[in-house]
């Protein structure tokens, strides 16, 4: 469902809250996963998937921006590194009511490189300025950045503060920084996640140079706990990975981030809100699997876990009654 910004006004910067977002992801953070973490939680800050400009100004727009109105708060990532295109792109987003822009300047895949997407733009940081300019220019809604720590042959302290410093002069007063380099010759994004060694003391230490800016940290954060720690430095967390494949994380955000008083969702119940708009989705001609892929990690840590997995991966493509199939797994999270 495409929303429009006569009901869903993108809200103003202060508006915002960036103290816990979940990561743009590839093929994970589709509008079926955003509307499943947003029955967890109601204060999280989601974004989309990264969409190009060309896949927006040369493709289907409405099939790329569309969402549904329960998933506010929600940004949208571009990847591109034309200012013109960035700028009607983020006038797309303003339009479709999206609460947030946010360039990507942190994907080290040799794909996105060949196109001038992504982590290589640290190399470039007066393009990045500019194409921070134009955007600034064509919406209200707030642009934020997202980048690494630096990239390999621009990788120390004082190029991330050039970087950092120039963009800023263009007008971004938001920077999620994931606390790695990037290497952009041979390792996968895979390993790029995994081999450069996280450097929270740098991210620290730009915080500290730049007060004035809100620096929010992403890479490697896997508990609430260490989501405490690290909001005594930073202004946010984002979580990436953690956050998809242990969903039931985010439940208790609102309450232990954002004094919500409300109770603690629990398993069953989220998955139960999720039935109707499933059957929505099969009704649509759509299938059950585009949207139960993304709930998987529901199913830890407790005794019958691997046969919801099972039920929700394997056995769904075999049944004639895909919402039979749900309500046997639901069963499963009685009382968890």
């Amino acid at each position: 469902m495409s929303t429009k910004p006569t009901e869903n006004l993108a809200t103003s910067v202060d508006s915002v809250s960036r103290r816990f977002s979940v990561a743009p992801m590839m093929d994970w953070t589709d509008r079926h996963c955003r509307f499943f973490l947003r029955l967890l939680s109601k204060h999280t800050l989601l974004y989309t998937e990264m969409v190009t400009t060309g896949a927006l100004l040369n493709g289907d727009h409405e099939r790329f921006l569309r969402y549904h109105p329960s998933e506010h708060p929600l940004a949208l990532q571009l990847g591109g590194s034309t200012p013109a295109d960035l700028a009607a792109c983020a006038r797309m987003a303003q339009e479709h009511g999206y609460d947030e822009v946010n360039l990507n300047v942190g994907c080290p895949s040799d794909r996105v490189q060949n196109n001038m997407i992504g982590a290589c733009l640290m190399g470039h940081p007066a393009l990045v300025a500019d194409c921070v300019k134009a955007m600034r220019d064509a919406v209200s809604i707030p642009v934020t950045v997202k980048h690494r720590i630096g990239i390999n042959g621009r990788d120390s302290y004082a190029e991330l503060c050039d970087f950092v410093g120039q963009v800023m002069e263009a007008g971004c007063s938001s920077f999620t920084v994931h606390a790695r380099i990037a290497i952009l010759e041979g390792l996968s994004p895979k390993e790029n996640r995994d081999i450069p060694p996280l450097r929270y003391d740098v991210a620290a230490q730009l915080k500290a140079d730049f007060p004035q800016l809100e620096i929010i940290l992403n890479g490697g954060i896997k508990t609430l706990e260490a989501c405490h720690e690290h909001l005594q430095t930073f202004d946010g967390v984002m979580l990436g990975r953690e956050a998809y494949h242990n969903p039931y994380l985010l439940a208790e955000v609102d309450q232990q981030l954002f004094g919500s008083t409300e109770p603690v969702i629990s398993r069953a119940e989220a998955l139960a809100r999720l039935r109707p708009y499933i059957a929505e989705h099969l009704a649509a001609g759509g299938a059950m699997h585009h949207i139960t892929r993304h709930v998987l990690g529901l199913g830890t840590g407790f005794p019958g876990a691997r046969k919801f997995r099972q039920l929700l991966s394997v056995d769904i493509h075999k049944t004639q009654d895909p919402l039979a199939l749900l309500d046997q797994a639901g069963q499963l999270l009685e009382g968890r």
